[in-house]
């Protein structure tokens, strides 16, 4: 919706971060615009360079393109990074300064994994720095199928939205009223999220304790996967801080892109078709994200339980020391 409200024809753009969850780089061209891609930098935990921003935006400029707004995910999706409280005023002094709205994916807000990171939402940085709805427009999206909830069988979300004009307002209503076929289970989540058990309700006791044991659990799963990743040859990964995913780095033998090319497949894509009809554990590969090129990665999520990350991570050892072994040299 955000999208086809902002973009008037394929000269306006859209910044977003590069490794991307390709949802933002869709739309943008459903509705005749045009991405504009920022890279995140893999050597500082996936941060971002307000430079290479402001880089981005002058060159998109020199091309006679008009830059709408800035995508930001935090945490971040593909990558897990949770982005500093210096990156994040940044951010808004950036936006604020040329004009721009933060679209801000802010849905995993409550999976953060880092002892010496938080979530703050832009609204919040924003207010914090003194600006207010008249300096600045941001739109922040929720969603009930990430959090400790998960609910991923079941779809519902929300934005907030602060720094646009009652006029703007109503046209939005109006586009969200040709939806005529609501979608009530979500909206009953929503609300749900919106207003959790609260100190002296009756399911407050029995939702902290499931709400501690689910966060436990994902970090537990977390560590479990970067340690496996960290401990193969030629795998890299960055520390887990939020969401569910890792982003682990693979280095393959020259022999596998080599391999990889004579099947007109990406070197990741390769290694991760190679995994799942060895050992059944399916990854995504990087290049769907879009990272830099000469690179490969892949995605992996923390949600499966437990006890079936426990007995993945010896096949994953096995398959992929076997798999290097064979393209050596």
């Amino acid at each position: 919706m955000m999208m086809q409200i902002l973009i008037r024809s394929h000269e306006d753009g859209i910044l977003c971060p590069l490794p991307e969850y390709p949802l933002y780089s869709a739309s943008i061209i459903l509705h005749g615009g045009t991405m504009v891609p920022y890279n995140l930098t893999e050597d500082s935990g996936w941060g971002l360079e307000i430079f290479e921003v402001k880089r981005c935006l002058e060159d998109a400029r020199a091309s006679g393109l008009t830059i709408r707004a800035m995508v930001v995910i935090n945490p971040g999706n593909p990558t897990g990074q949770v982005l500093s409280i210096t990156n994040q005023e940044e951010i808004v002094e950036f936006c604020r300064k040329e004009g721009l709205v933060i679209l801000a994916d802010e849905v995993y807000q409550e999976n953060v994994y880092t002892e010496n990171k938080r979530f703050n939402s832009f609204k919040k940085v924003a207010r914090s720095l003194g600006y207010d709805h008249h300096d600045l427009s941001i739109v922040s999206f929720h969603s009930v199928s990430m959090g400790y909830y998960g609910e991923c069988g079941r779809r519902g979300g929300y934005m907030e939205i602060c720094g646009f004009g009652d006029d703007v307002i109503d046209e939005m209503y109006k586009l969200a009223s040709l939806t005529i076929c609501p979608n009530i289970a979500g909206q009953i989540l929503i609300s749900l999220v919106m207003d959790p058990p609260k100190l002296g309700d009756e399911a407050f006791e029995i939702f902290m304790v499931e709400k501690e044991e689910t966060y436990s659990s994902l970090l537990k799963r977390a560590k479990a996967l970067q340690k496996a990743f960290s401990g193969l040859e030629g795998v890299s990964c960055n520390k887990f801080e939020g969401a569910m995913y890792l982003f682990p780095r693979l280095r393959l033998p020259q022999a596998a892109i080599k391999a990889a090319q004579l099947e007109g497949v990406s070197p990741d894509v390769f290694y991760a078709h190679r995994l799942l009809g060895a050992t059944g554990i399916a990854v995504v590969p990087g290049s769907g994200f879009h990272p830099v090129s000469g690179t490969s990665h892949i995605r992996c999520t923390i949600l499966p339980g437990e006890e079936t990350i426990t007995a993945m991570v010896p096949r994953l050892q096995a398959f992929h020391e076997a798999f290097m072994d064979e393209f050596r040299g």
